[in-house]
């Protein structure tokens, strides 16, 4: 979806919302998506925002507009979000091949969230209104598959697997902690950052200086993505000590 778009429909949900004193939700947005809303709701306090794809490791998530008699946790996700279960006969599947096999049932990329594949197992995160329609698939590719549905509190966190950095920059800028994180030189950093291949919590940035905080997700096309989950003290040279890991 547009940016432009987006803040469009975000704006308009939040004032039948407000209006009608009732729920108002999006569709499944991507991370990208999800962290232009918080900056969004961040200048605009009317807008009480909550996050959830249906389980806490989930990627692409709803957004929900709640009222001001509703608190975040009194919200009931099993009547906004289900979770199906998709189990291959034989052979394992990808999650290309999930994702195809349910686009081409005609569901909208926005109506299903994230999918989860493990063995011959998937879960796939979906909005209620295409749940039925997709409890009849009987085929992922050239395998045949069982599907189920499954309440959300029986899914298990998915298994991820990430490697721990550390390292030190002068400054936090971006070539700088780009560079320490992926491996790279602070000269091809600085080049994959202007030729647009990097991402700063999803948004590509052209700036070498940006600053980085703890927290930050970033990306390097072909690289990979992890994310800066502290910053330490100072070594004897005034460099700072950065921590990271490497989603693999």
């Amino acid at each position: 979806m547009e940016k432009h778009e987006l803040m469009r429909r975000a704006e308009d949900l939040c004032r039948r919302c407000e209006r009608s004193a009732s729920l108002t939700a999006t569709n499944f947005l991507t991370p990208a998506e999800r962290y232009q809303l918080e900056n969004w709701a961040k200048s605009s306090p009317e807008a009480r925002l909550y996050f959830s794809g249906g389980h806490p490791d989930c990627e692409r998530t709803v957004g929900f507009f709640l009222p001001d008699y509703l608190e975040a946790e009194y919200l009931d996700l099993s009547e906004h979000i289900r979770a199906l279960e998709l189990t291959a006969a034989f052979g394992s599947p990808g999650h290309r091949d999930y994702l195809g096999a349910l686009l081409g049932m005609g569901i909208g990329r926005e109506w299903l969230g994230d999918i989860w594949v493990k063995d011959s197992t998937a879960i796939v995160f979906c909005l209620p209104s295409v749940a039925p329609h997709l409890l009849s698939i009987d085929k992922v590719g050239r395998y045949s598959v069982k599907v189920r549905q499954l309440p959300l509190e029986e899914i298990p966190a998915p298994e991820r697997k990430v490697k721990e950095k550390s390292f030190s920059v002068q400054s936090p800028r971006l070539d700088a902690v780009v560079g320490g994180l992926f491996d790279l030189s602070r000269t091809e950093a600085a080049r994959q950052i202007a030729s647009g291949t990097v991402s700063v919590n999803y948004d590509v940035s052209l700036k070498t200086d940006t600053a980085i905080r703890e927290g930050d997700i970033l990306s390097l096309r072909g690289k990979g993505k992890g994310k800066i989950t502290g910053f330490g003290g100072n070594s004897r040279k005034g460099r700072l000590f950065i921590y990271g890991e490497i989603y693999q």
